[in-house]
């Protein structure tokens, strides 16, 4: 075995002779990350630090100038029969501003605009206090908007802005990540009790798994007084921690089960596991580790966080799988197995594996080229679709179905007054905002934009004296994403702005908002792309090339991992470019790709990917190890890993199909994109392109060159298992 399995091996015997330490240390880890989390509680990022190009210059312009930004509100007054000027209208627009202005939590009430219809009148106004704490305090508004609706039914009056919308969205992921909490871990312990077919077996991965989530979000708690991470960012992690957590755990216990069953004693079982599933946690580990640590070369603090949360999470579950679960097994022995349930706990599977894999297996190996081409292409025809990837940073009404409440207002509010949800924002510094060529230039700046027919209504002025500042609200025709608003506010941005207040002297004029947010954070994504996948793929190379002593074998399983990750992308823009299937998710098709998605997708798959690779090469290179041939180890390897392989991925799929049931768009994109993959890269490329392309290349796979001998031969390690990997023929082994 390698260094990493002397590592592995002595982490396991370690802990196996000193079970109290490593159980009672790991307890302690998490408690103490918990409580210090819990104490410090999570900071999350502000929406200055989303921001990226010229739309986050503006907005920092008006942070560092203490420019308070308060969160805009909108509140629409509509009625079918009546028009702006009939006398209960006005009534109930007085109701609304009057119940505002009582609330003492508003300010900028401006004043009512009616539609170009006059059956609609909008109310503008912003919440006090800071714009990222104004969901905790919105309440009071809604309850004035809804007493002034109960007063007035025959209008409809209802409200959306910064404020309502993040209260929404806040209740919103609290409410799913519960949900997705009480229904990924029962549906992971269901899932591993017909594997192991005994409660406690089917126990301990799911508590290691959840431990490890647990102490992991008390350190991202910590860190994020560092450096603030995305809402999402402790879903994500739980998403990753069940997943790693759960099948490194497998991987562990299924290898002792099995060494039990071939007749060896409790503690050379113990120590064959550590040596080999541990090397294999251990490698694994690090491989994802390094993938989750590509995010920080984009240079974005959401992706920063991201890997963060992601690499906290893995290394944990890794140091809980070589330390505290060979102590447990080390105490437990074959009392691991307690509970066996009834039928599914006295199933048996032959040692040779599933018929069905065996018999795939055989087919595959017989024509291994002709395996190869088809499985290739396929995957190349899955990936087909992703030519046309599209991202954008989805708008409220594409992040969530247009039944949602908050949807239908938002398109409600759009349609009387385009672009009035999510005006464009420019910021204007100048020496000084009160000389006589600013105003003149801001003067004529509304001109123009008000004679120009992409450019919506009302066009809003806020100026700030004291920081020499000035604000103007923009509102774009279209709905805020389109082709329409994008036109709009290249209109803006390259023609209207440069016009006018590009001419006042020593000023600075800079384009935000929603669609510009959107814009330049694609284009930063795209320069930062290239950058993350070179490095995500030399260092995978580099340690697949240390752990396996092999230039070809991380070649192989770079190109395979990257058919897995192209296919997820094709699947991503079938489904929610093009709507194929995606009213099985409860959604509509938004017709863009999250912009954070993809490159969140790339480094996940690529680093979970790693798992299968790594646990089924492991097993084939044990075999070759032992003196056979390639095609015979291949043959050897891929049924001693089926079921175990195949258990995994039904966990992980499982648990990314949960959050496919999540409200957000965002959730449904990962879900599809993460699920999808780990399915074909445990089925058709485990156990057809894999041991296809392993059996074309023959001892080519482990070709090393001559001046590479410095990275050392490899080294059996005393307590490996030396006759054979798997129980002698005829044994039966628990599944």
């Amino acid at each position: 075995m390698s260094d990493h399995a002397g590592l592995a091996a002595s982490l396991g015997r370690w802990s196996a002779r000193h079970r109290a330490y490593a159980t009672v240390g790991w307890l302690l880890l998490v408690g103490v990350a918990m409580f210090a989390g819990s104490a410090a509680g999570q900071v999350t990022m502000t929406r200055t630090q989303y921001g990226t190009g010229e739309s986050g210059q503006a907005q920092r312009l008006l942070a560092d100038a203490g420019v308070a930004d308060p969160a805009q509100e909108l509140v629409l007054v509509h009625s079918a029969t009546q028009t702006a000027d009939a006398a209960g209208f006005q009534a109930s627009v007085r109701a609304v501003v009057t119940g505002l202005q009582g609330t003492n939590a508003v300010q900028d009430v401006r004043t009512p605009v009616p539609s170009a219809d006059r059956h609609n009148v909008l109310i503008q106004f912003a919440v006090k206090g800071d714009i990222n704490t104004s969901a905790d305090r919105v309440q009071p508004v809604l309850d004035a908007v809804a007493a002034a609706q109960a007063a007035h039914p025959g209008m409809r009056i209802e409200e959306f802005g910064d404020a309502s919308a993040n209260k929404w969205f806040n209740d919103t992921i609290g409410k799913d990540a519960k949900r997705a909490e009480w229904t990924a871990v029962p549906l992971a312990l269901g899932i591993l009790l017909v594997v192991f077919g005994a409660l406690l077996a089917a126990v301990l991965p799911v508590i290691l798994a959840l431990t490890a989530f647990l102490a992991a979000n008390g350190l991202l708690a910590l860190i994020s007084h560092a450096l603030a991470v995305d809402t999402s960012a402790s879903s994500v992690m739980l998403l990753m921690g069940l997943a790693v957590g759960v099948d490194y755990c497998l991987f562990y216990l299924r290898r002792e089960r099995e060494e039990r069953a071939a007749g060896r004693d409790p503690k050379t079982a113990l120590e064959n596991a550590a040596a080999t599933s541990g090397r294999s946690v251990l490698i694994s580990g690090m491989t994802v580790m390094v993938a989750m640590a590509g995010m920080f070369l984009s240079g974005m603090q959401l992706f920063a966080g991201f890997a963060i949360a992601t690499i906290s999470v893995v290394l944990i579950a890794v140091v809980g799988s070589v330390t505290v679960l060979p102590a447990l097994l080390s105490l437990l022995g074959d009392r691991v197995e307690l509970g066996r349930i009834p039928l599914i706990g006295a199933r048996r599977r032959p040692v040779g594996g599933s018929r069905f894999w065996n018999a795939t297996l055989r087919r595959v190996l017989a024509k291994p080229a002709l395996s190869a081409a088809v499985s290739g292409g396929l995957l190349l025809a899955l990936a087909g679709p992703a030519n046309g990837l599209r991202t954008e940073n989805l708008s409220v009404e594409k992040i969530l179905p247009s039944s949602t409440p908050i949807v239908q207002t938002y398109e409600r509010i759009t349609a009387a007054f385009p672009g009035g949800p999510a005006p464009a924002l420019i910021v204007v510094k100048a020496p000084d905002i009160q000389a006589a060529p600013v105003r003149q230039a801001i003067a004529a700046f509304q001109q123009a934009a008000s004679s120009n027919a992409e450019i919506g209504r009302p066009i809003l002025v806020t100026t700030h004296a004291s920081a020499n500042l000035a604000e103007i609200q923009v509102p774009l025709m279209g709905s805020g994403s389109d082709a329409v608003s994008r036109h709009a506010l290249t209109t803006l941005h390259d023609t209207l702005v440069p016009a006018t207040l590009g001419h006042i002297p020593g000023g600075q004029a800079l384009v935000g908002g929603t669609l510009a947010f959107s814009t330049d954070f694609n284009n930063t994504l795209r320069g930062s792309i290239v950058p993350v996948f070179l490095f995500v793929l030399t260092i995978t190379f580099l340690l697949m090339l240390i752990a396996f002593r092999s230039l070809v074998i991380p070649a192989t399983t770079i190109v395979l991992n990257l058919l897995s990750v192209g296919a997820a992308y094709g699947a991503l823009v079938a489904v929610f470019q093009h709507g194929w299937g995606v009213s099985l998710l409860g959604t509509t098709a938004p017709g863009a790709i999250e912009s954070w998605i993809p490159l969140f997708v790339f480094v996940v798959l690529f680093g979970l990917s790693m798992d299968y690779h790594v646990f089924v090469v492991s097993r084939i290179r044990e075999a070759h190890q032992r003196g056979l041939p390639t095609r015979q180890a291949v043959t050897e390897g891929i049924r001693a890993t089926a079921g175990v392989v195949t258990s995994a991925a039904v966990i992980m799929v499982a648990v990314f199909a949960v959050f496919g049931t999540l409200s957000l768009q965002q959730f449904k994109q990962l879900s599809v994109g993460l699920a999808f993959a780990v399915l074909l890269d445990a089925t058709i490329v485990r156990a057809v392109l894999l041991p296809s392309v392993m059996a074309l290349l023959g001892e080519h796979n482990w070709y090393l060159p001559k001046w590479m001998a410095r990275l050392g031969r490899p080294r059996e390690h005393a307590s490996a298992p030396r006759p054979t990997a798997s129980p002698p023929t005829g044994s039966p082994v628990r599944s």
